[in-house]
């Protein structure tokens, strides 16, 4: 097998343990080349521990990793200028400007001539305007694209990135989104985690991570399809009083509330508007109901609701 051919990223039978904790269990994963995948999961997952076996920081207790045709973590110096990643908490010296953090971290790994290279990452991340500011005037976007541009400055061939996007406002999310299609557009493999679903929907495949195991893995639209059934869709108030009867409904299957928007499936034998009609009766102020297509949030709901083998887990997951 070729390179090309070559996945860019191989997982097979993925375990790491911590003390009174199982963080992955027998994790399966191939990321294609050109690839960009999210990571999904509620915190404690096991999302940040699997980006750390990738890039040779933490160890598995089982199983086989590969990146790039190498093994992980007993090669990965061989990978230190074909892999980048950006952790959740990424270490900019404050005291510098953008411009002085970016020729920093290109003289960690060695770059030569890195003057051409900072001046591309500049302008395709928008700081330009901002090179000699200071990395502590940055605003929190902002301070996301310097960690990018400083992640990028070796030229990686694999992006590892660590929910790049928490914490910063929605046009920042949006920036940064439009950033990393450009990445795709040059052939970079990407694996995101994220802890935003609608940013999920936007890669080619989602995986569902929870309690250290890989629930689902593909295309937002086919795990969508996967539960079968449409949703039906109404605003409640209050929505929580809402969700509790909706769950003691016998007429009701999966609930999940997203602000006043409440979700649920209706059992065969029943129809929404007798459900609709039990809320009003109890006081639960409702609107006209609507059928909608499922969310990845209705389908992950619906993934850690069914029956199946309790999670070795004792506390949270790094």
């Amino acid at each position: 097998m070729n390179d090309a051919s070559r996945p860019a990223i191989r997982i097979r039978g993925l375990t790491k343990r911590f003390p009174g904790v199982t963080a992955l269990s027998q994790v399966h994963l191939d990321v294609g080349r050109g690839e960009f995948v999210a990571l999904s999961g509620p915190d404690g997952a096991g999302k940040t521990t699997l980006l750390r076996v990738l890039c040779g920081l933490l160890a598995p207790d089982e199983g086989e990793v590969a990146v790039l045709g190498e093994p992980v973590p007993a090669r990965f110096g061989r990978l230190k200028r074909r892999v980048g990643y950006l952790p959740q908490r990424f270490s900019h010296y404050l005291d510098l400007t953008v411009d002085e953090n970016i020729a920093f971290f290109a003289r960690v790994y060695g770059v030569r001539d890195f003057g051409p290279r900072r001046e591309a990452l500049l302008s395709f991340t928008g700081l330009t305007p901002f090179r000699g500011r200071l990395a502590e005037r940055l605003s929190g976007g902002m301070k996301q694209k310097l960690a990018l541009a400083c992640t990028l400055i070796h030229e990686p061939e694999v992006l590892l990135l660590d929910e790049p996007t928490a914490g910063v406002d929605p046009a920042s999310r949006r920036e940064f989104s439009e950033i990393l299609g450009g990445l795709l557009e040059r052939g970079m493999t990407i694996l995101m985690a994220t802890p935003y679903l609608d940013e999920a929907e936007r890669c080619h495949r989602t995986l569902l991570l929870d309690h250290g195991r890989l629930l689902a893995a593909g295309p937002a639209r086919d795990l969508k399809a996967s539960l079968g059934v449409a949703m039906v869709e109404v605003l409640c108030r209050p929505p929580r009083e809402a969700v509790r009867l909706l769950r003691s409904s016998p007429a009701v299957d999966r609930v999940h509330a997203a602000g006043e928007r409440v979700h649920f499936t209706v059992r065969p034998g029943h129809a929404p508007d007798d459900v609709c009609r039990t809320l009003a009766d109890a006081g639960v102020e409702v609107s006209p109901w609507r059928e909608v297509s499922p969310s990845l949030e209705d389908v992950f709901i619906a993934l850690t609701e069914r029956p199946s083998e309790a999670p070795d887990r004792e506390g949270s997951v790094p």
